[in-house]
């Protein structure tokens, strides 16, 4: 997702070998989650192990290793809010969505409605970054954007 910047790298910075590695992603039912993920987006397993009385496990997207979902799964007593509504979902504090860049916003989202994908933001263009964005949502109430350049 580039953007255009008059900012340089700061290759000076004690922090200039930072990079997005993974995000972790916890639900109730590990097992379920991970079939969803592989069935609904075409993640593929790349490693799985025990946590005491959790399950984690490493997945990729189709084609690409270099962002990772550590799924964790195990018991919750705080399971995330469930939101219908794109606008009233922005009303709270934390991490809010996972995006993916993709090359046909369109066909993506068909794909996931013919998954049986929650779909709760259809196609809108927000012209400030040249981007059209859509949002769906997993059965534990994660968000997820797509994002397409314009």
């Amino acid at each position: 997702m580039p953007f255009k910047s008059t900012i340089l790298p700061n290759t000076s910075s004690p922090f200039s070998s930072l990079k997005a590695d993974h995000l972790a992603l916890r639900v109730p039912d590990f097992d379920v989650a991970q079939t969803w993920l592989c069935e609904k987006l075409d993640f593929r397993v790349l490693h799985q192990w025990p946590l005491g009385d959790l399950k984690l496990a490493y997945l990729a997207p189709a084609v690409d290793d270099n962002f990772l979902i550590e799924l964790i799964g195990g018991d919750l007593d705080f399971p995330k809010q469930k939101h219908d509504d794109l606008g009233a979902s922005l009303n709270e504090g934390g991490s809010h969505h996972i995006c993916f860049a993709v090359k046909n916003l369109k066909e993506t989202l068909e794909e996931l409605k013919s998954r049986g994908v929650t779909i709760i933001a259809e196609p809108f263009l927000v012209e400030d970054i040249n981007r059209q964005l859509a949002f769906f949502t997993d059965p534990w109430n994660n968000l997820y954007e797509l994002s397409q350049e314009v």
